[in-house]
């Protein structure tokens, strides 16, 4: 067993570091709000840093997942910062979602130091974290991802190496961007399914079984029938991923343009007051449109 620090005890990384705890590694939580933290060590046990330093000292293995890049860049490199405790050879493994830059800058700053540096965005939300199986995309040098690997397997149901460094957030990108127009099409189809005066259910169970069929439809459109959006991933956080998608898409000569419309769908859910409703949210976007 490992000793392995978290930062980042949201509705991912809790969840992905009491799996940690469970598969009996020895984990140390770090959290900018404290009370979280404490509440996380009362639950699953093990130890409370007061910063990312003092949590990722003796550390074989320090895991991020928190919200941006400058919030990676902080637990990184700030003040009391994860990198000027750990020791020549240990490794970190960012479970956040952001810029294939900002990945690359803390690669370097983390191989100055001799510390490797993995970046590994999840896919799987809340519930995926929850039940431990989420999808890991992978990007950094092969030997420390091959030692990450088993430790990333406590919350994983699938981890792949995708390349160098930043190959990770770019196959995120790829994943946040079949999401987009996946959930759009799907509220298109509702909405025309409720437009043409057909029971709704009954069309999504009939077309699910063919070639229709995804995950979203499986999971997610009974309760956007239902008119529930508090099941998943926010709709602030997919603008997020989106303007990282988009600005990458700029920088290397992409063509999104399915991409680029959605993303203003979703700004019209935030002005809606949706920020926190699920990325589903759409479709309730779509009837709002009458």
């Amino acid at each position: 067993m490992a000793r392995v620090a978290f930062l980042g005890l949201g509705v991912m990384g809790s969840p992905m570091a009491g799996h940690l705890a469970k598969a009996g590694h020895e984990v140390t939580v770090y959290n900018r709000t404290t009370a979280k933290a404490q509440a996380w060590v009362e639950q699953h046990g093990g130890k409370l840093g007061k910063t990312p330093a003092e949590a990722a000292a003796g550390a074989d293995f320090v895991m991020a997942c928190v919200g941006n890049d400058d919030d990676l860049k902080q637990v990184c490199t700030g003040e009391g910062g994860a990198f000027e405790a750990m020791a020549a050879g240990t490794v970190f493994v960012d479970h956040t979602t952001l810029s294939a830059r900002m990945t690359r800058e803390m690669y370097a700053a983390a191989d100055e130091r001799q510390v490797c540096f993995v970046d590994a965005p999840v896919s799987g939300g809340q519930a995926g974290a929850e039940n431990g199986q989420l999808s890991v995309m992978c990007g950094g040098d092969e030997g420390a991802f091959l030692r990450a690997e088993p430790i990333i397997g406590a919350y994983a149901k699938t981890c792949r190496r995708l390349g160098g460094s930043g190959a990770g957030q770019l196959t995120k990108m790829c994943n946040q961007i079949a999401i987009a127009g996946i959930v759009q099409g799907l509220s298109e189809a509702l909405h025309f399914a409720e437009k043409a005066g057909l029971d709704a259910h009954g069309v999504v169970e009939a077309i699910s079984q063919g070639s229709a069929a995804s995950w979203q439809m499986d999971n997610r459109a009974r309760t956007m029938l239902e008119d529930h959006y508090d099941y998943g991933f926010a709709v602030d956080l997919m603008r997020k991923d989106l303007k990282i998608c988009l600005g990458a898409a700029d920088e290397i000569g992409a063509t999104v343009p399915v991409t680029a419309i959605v993303d203003q769908f979703y700004k019209d859910v935030q002005n809606m007051g949706g920020g926190r409703w699920d990325s589903s949210a759409l479709f309730k976007r779509m009837r709002s449109l009458g």
